[in-house]
């Protein structure tokens, strides 16, 4: 073996060995196997341009061309052409795949889970740093140098690791770019070290030649040793977690005094809606049998300055073994108590304790604060969530709408401190309250009428990556988007809400989770929400729903008239459950009556772009263009045909009962036709329940996505079959949860087939035919009258 190609080997050692230092970062190691292959296919290929051989500048260029097609493969091959080559799309995916690393890195607490982000940050970073070994020590034969990205490497290592083992892996990593001293040779090593031995090697000494190496070796370490001791002292740690604030803490002691001031609590909250991974972070065993209303609150946020809402700042005290019953609960409300046990995830670290609202007993162990203003447990010198399970004991409390309509003035303090806005809040704000809430009688009638103009009749959308910009003008700009994700919808609520007098803040935390088949809850990020709570004297700091498709919406609004005993009607929602649905005939088949009730998804030729070839003569470079618009898209129809439909179908709905009905079965159909596009063709003989038995044993579905099935096809039934049908909340949410499944659980060539070929986009051509048939039996039927005439 040649020295240049020992040399080659010993730097990619040294880049492997330092990145050991990343391994305490994250909870799986399994990305260092994965980055082993990657860096050895990065050396042989500058190997091999060194052997040919190349400049040295076209050899860097084909080690990061090799680097590039290799991130390609593993992190972007379904948007890259042949898997391999990467294109516009695969630059953007790896451009969301950063940002998506970057907020996971803040977001978590170590060790982090190995999210696709942090993945590519972790492998990519490494053979960026293996690059720049592999250049400097190997093309340019200068080990010595190749010690700073080494070090560099390391010291970010270091610097957001917990301190437990760093001096392990500075002896690993020392060990590697010792190794890669030596291996280029004392010659070189010993011209180089003269800037740290400072005196020239004598020609005709040889022992100075070999004491140089030696000897520079000794002192860069020094070096390196003192920079990686001292580097980390300057780098932030990963602190925090989910929903977590950044720099939330409580206050020395162990007493019953202190304060706490938080930072606004929602910076993650639209990344964990937007995440692709859903990753349970709770838990939960609860006594009640109605999980509709079993959000968990983590803090509520109760200053307004215009631009946001934040908690504000609190005394806060040690947690008292009973907790005092709510400010302005009336002992004339119905009450019950709930137990609910949570265990939260390894991965969730919070500082606030997510629990039922409002909580009346709280059993756990760790520091933790009580702050009554709240009725919040916040951690104390570090403490947090993760691993943690405690016991809660809650009220389940039930006003009714006459209570709520008949409720008192609030006490003027309490009044004065939660209606305030700031004058920075643009006038249409409450001019558009007034509007909305006109002819109402009570406080009660115009919150009822905010949540309902927001939820239901205001034409507002449910969209988590718009945009309605920051300051004073975010909320204006909302109302007139009228597109947005929960924090907007509770944000204006409650800001609107203190504009009519009503004192209002916005509560953080977790929609309903999903029911397991143990008889857990689980909660995932995908269930972080934000809603606001208004104050009603005698009832005390009330729940309401304006954010559409999410959520369920409370009992006591669901008529306008006082003491009206209308049930519930629930808004979609993944956490939502349903009642058992009603026996359906086996002799009835579901396809046959989504056609009868046409609630299916429509299927047009229209859908399947239609091109004209207008121009002749020289328009040559117009044709050519068409042609070019032609070929891209044809190809294409099927895929953009799925996608245009899957969006109407999943989107949002009226909440009248048609509407929802048609919601439902445009849900079920997008589920069986997402399953025919997997491989799972359609049997339109079974009924919705066995329909669904056969997805879930055909698809091979774990238990979470094959609940979800079952829950659609039940709220299926009670469309069809019930006579009082109360389907279902969250249609859409269980469809998506079954299509990740789906996709997960078939092969690279199935995913792709049912991404760009589609088998259920034959209903085009059935839709088309079975247009043409009726268009002929029209024109046969128009024949034989015009022959009498």
């Amino acid at each position: 073996m040649s020295g240049r190609a020992r040399l080659a080997l010993c730097a990619a050692a040294a880049t492997l060995m330092t990145s050991c230092a990343l391994l305490p970062l994250v909870a799986e190691p399994t990305w260092l196997l994965l980055l082993v292959p990657l860096v050895a296919v990065q050396t042989g290929v500058g190997m091999a341009a060194r052997r040919v051989p190349l400049g040295r500048p076209l050899t860097v260029a084909a080690q990061a061309l090799a680097t590039l097609l290799l991130l390609t493969l593993v992190f972007a091959r379904q948007h890259a052409f042949f898997g391999l080559v990467p294109g516009p799309d695969a630059l953007r995916h790896f451009a969301d795949l950063l940002q998506q690393g970057s907020d996971d890195v803040s977001r978590y607490a170590i060790p982090a889970p190995l999210t696709d982000g942090i993945e590519l940050l972790l492998i990519g970073g490494a053979l960026v740093i293996g690059l720049l070994v592999d250049t400097l020590a190997v093309t340019f034969r200068s080990a010595a140098p190749a010690g700073l990205p080494l070090l560099a490497l390391y010291s970010v290592a270091a610097g957001l690791s917990d301190g437990g083992a760093d001096w392990l892996w500075f002896l690993v990593a020392a060990a590697g770019y010792l190794m890669l001293l030596l291996a280029e040779g004392r010659e070189r090593l010993a011209q180089w070290g003269r800037v740290f031995g400072g005196a020239p090697r004598t020609p005709g000494a040889p022992e100075a030649g070999v004491v140089a190496p030696v000897r520079t070796g000794r002192r860069i370490g020094a070096v390196a040793l003192g920079v990686a001791l001292v580097v980390p002292l300057t780098l932030p740690g990963l602190h925090g977690g989910l929903l977590d604030t950044a720099g939330t803490g409580a206050g020395a002691g162990n007493g019953s005094g202190g304060t706490i001031s938080a930072v606004n609590p929602l910076v993650s909250l639209r990344d964990n809606l937007n995440t692709d991974d859903d990753r349970q972070v709770l838990s939960l065993r609860t006594s009640t049998n109605d999980l509709a209303d079993l959000y968990l609150r983590i803090v509520s946020l109760d200053e307004f300055d215009g631009t946001t809402w934040k908690p504000a700042q609190r005394h806060i005290v040690g947690v008292p073994d009973t907790l005092p019953t709510p400010v302005g609960l009336g002992t004339d409300v119905k009450r019950s108590k709930v137990r609910t046990v949570v265990t939260a995830a390894d991965t969730y670290a919070q500082d606030w304790l997510p629990m039922p609202y409002p909580p009346s007993g709280v059993r756990i162990s760790g520091r933790w604060r009580y702050e009554p203003v709240g009725m919040t447990l916040v951690g104390d010198h570090g403490q947090t969530t993760r691993g943690e399970t405690y016991q809660v004991t809650s009220l389940d409390v039930e006003p009714t709408a006459r209570q709520l309509a008949a409720a008192p003035e609030p006490p003027a303090a309490l009044r004065r401190e939660y209606t305030k806005v700031p004058s920075s809040l643009p006038k249409v704000v409450a001019r558009t309250a007034g509007e909305v809430t006109s002819g109402a009688k009570s406080h009660y009638e115009e919150a009822v009428k905010l949540q309902d103009w927001f939820s239901v009749n205001g034409g507002f959308q449910y969209d988590t990556q718009v945009e309605v910009g920051r300051g004073p003008g975010a909320i204006a700009n909302f109302l007139k988007k009228k597109e947005g994700f929960c924090v907007h919808f509770s944000f204006a609520m409650a800001a609107m809400a203190r504009t009519l007098g009503i004192p209002a803040r916005v509560a953080v935390g977790f929609a309903p989770g999903t029911p397991q088949a143990d008889g857990s809850v689980a909660v995932n990020q995908k269930d972080a929400h934000a809603w606001p709570e208004l104050y009603f004297e005698g009832v005390g700091w009330t729940r309401f729903e304006p954010t559409p498709t999410r959520g369920t919406t409370p009992p006591y609004t669901q008529s306008d008239t006082p003491g009206s005993s209308l049930p519930a009607e629930t808004l979609p929602s993944k956490g939502s459950s349903s009642a058992p649905s009603a026996a359906a005939s086996p002799s009835e088949s579901c396809a046959g009556e989504l056609r009868r009730l046409e609630a299916c998804g429509s299927q047009s030729a229209a859908a399947v772009p239609q091109h004209e070839d207008e121009g002749s003569g020289p328009w040559w470079w117009l044709l050519i263009g068409l042609g070019a618009l032609v070929a891209v898209a044809v190809p294409l129809s099927p895929m953009l045909w799925r996608q245009e439909v899957r969006g109407r179908r999943l989107g949002g709905h009226a909440r009248t009962a048609q509407g929802v009905a048609a919601h439902t079965l445009a849900a079920w159909q997008e589920l069986t036709d997402t399953a025919w596009d997997h491989g799972i063709p359609p049997d339109e003989s079974l009924t919705p329940r066995k329909a669904a038995d056969r997805i879930v044993r055909l698809g091979h579905l774990d238990p979470v996505a094959g609940a979800a099935v079952h829950r659609v096809a039940d709220s299926v039934e009670q469309v069809l079959y019930s006579p009082r049908p109360l389907p279902a909340a969250g249609a859409a949410e269980d469809v998506r949860r079954v299509i990740e499944a789906l996709r997960a659980t078939v092969g690279t060539g199935t995913r792709l087939r049912a991404l760009f070929l589609p088998r259920s986009a034959v209903r085009v051509l059935w839709a088309v035919s079975a247009r043409w048939s009726a268009l002929a039996a029209r024109a046969a039927a128009a024949r034989p009258t015009l022959r009498r005439t």
